[in-house]
């Protein structure tokens, strides 16, 4: 007899017609560990979670399997199941040994510190959810992630690139003057000023990169699997579009900035946490400020 004979009738029951109208899409958000605050829209058929890059739900963090657990629907229920992990899978705080039926509000523990809750939503409630977690992930001015995100994401990074001897690289751009800026224009015009050049930034780069505002009118940003050599040539590309563009400013103004960009890599360097590789780019970034702005360094 397999796991899924092994399934209780009351595990199987139908759900409520009631529920069932409003019930329209199963989630998993992320509660504590790396992304919290994410929403995860789980798919008709089900989804592996795991490390692995082909996972459905992919979690960058320690102690993770590749293909930690999967759920998937089975009658009316949505199951959760162990795909032999290395650290196990929790529900609600008891190891899972066999597929166990998912409740709404149940909590997940995958891995040693990332814990989802289940839930179901309709789409008013996931736009809502969306708006609370741009606003908590976001910074207001530049629409750029915070800096609680890229530090938090930026440790899931370092955690799995020393795990797979893969690359890292971390870019620190600072606007040239930008005091200037604010004294001749106003502050009104220096956050449109500063909020242009961080579109700027995230048209040159990567989907799949990170780019956050990290204080003031400095932008950072995190280049997974980027070594040195490419980091570099994707630095000046920033500072190229920055300084080639300006922005538009009311009564026909115009405003040109630059940016100094500071390049720290792994493996590159021998740094193993958050704040020796930020504070490696933070030196780049002083260097190239040093050196004359409107530059790159390492």
């Amino acid at each position: 007899m397999s796991d899924w004979d092994e399934v209780t009738q009351t595990e199987l029951e139908i759900i409520s017609a009631a529920d069932a109208v409003r019930r329209t899409h199963a989630y998993l958000v992320v509660i504590t560990g790396p992304g919290v605050g994410t929403m995860h829209k789980l798919p008709v058929d089900g989804a592996v979670i795991g490390r692995s890059q082909t996972a459905d739900l992919r979690l960058a963090e320690d102690g993770v399997s590749r293909a930690h657990a999967r759920i998937r629907p089975i009658e009316r229920r949505m199951m959760l199941e162990d795909l032999g992990s290395r650290n196990g899978t929790f529900l609600n705080g008891q190891r899972i040994e066999r597929p166990a039926a998912l409740a709404d509000g149940d909590k997940v523990q995958i891995g040693r510190g990332t814990v989802l809750r289940f839930s179901y939503h309709d789409s008013l409630d996931e736009s809502f959810h969306e708006q609370m977690l741009q606003s908590a992930l976001r910074d207001s001015t530049t629409k750029l992630y915070n800096k609680r995100y890229f530090l938090d994401r930026l440790d899931g990074e370092i955690k799995f690139s020393r795990r797979h001897h893969s690359a890292l690289s971390v870019l620190m751009v600072d606007i040239d003057h930008f005091k200037q800026v604010n004294d001749r224009f106003g502050h009104v015009a220096g956050d449109t000023v500063l909020a242009n050049v961080a579109q700027m930034i995230g048209r040159s780069v990567r989907n799949e990169d990170v780019v956050a505002r990290f204080g003031g009118e400095e932008i950072a940003i995190i280049l997974r699997a980027i070594e040195l050599g490419p980091a570099l040539l994707l630095a000046d590309r920033v500072r190229r579009v920055v300084a080639t563009s300006a922005t538009a400013l009311p009564d026909d103004k115009q405003v040109h900035v630059t940016v100094s960009v500071g390049v720290a890599s792994l493996p590159d360097l021998a740094v193993e946490t958050v704040a020796e590789l930020v504070d490696a780019a933070d030196q780049a970034l002083y260097r190239a400020k040093h050196a004359g702005r409107d530059r790159v360094s390492r």
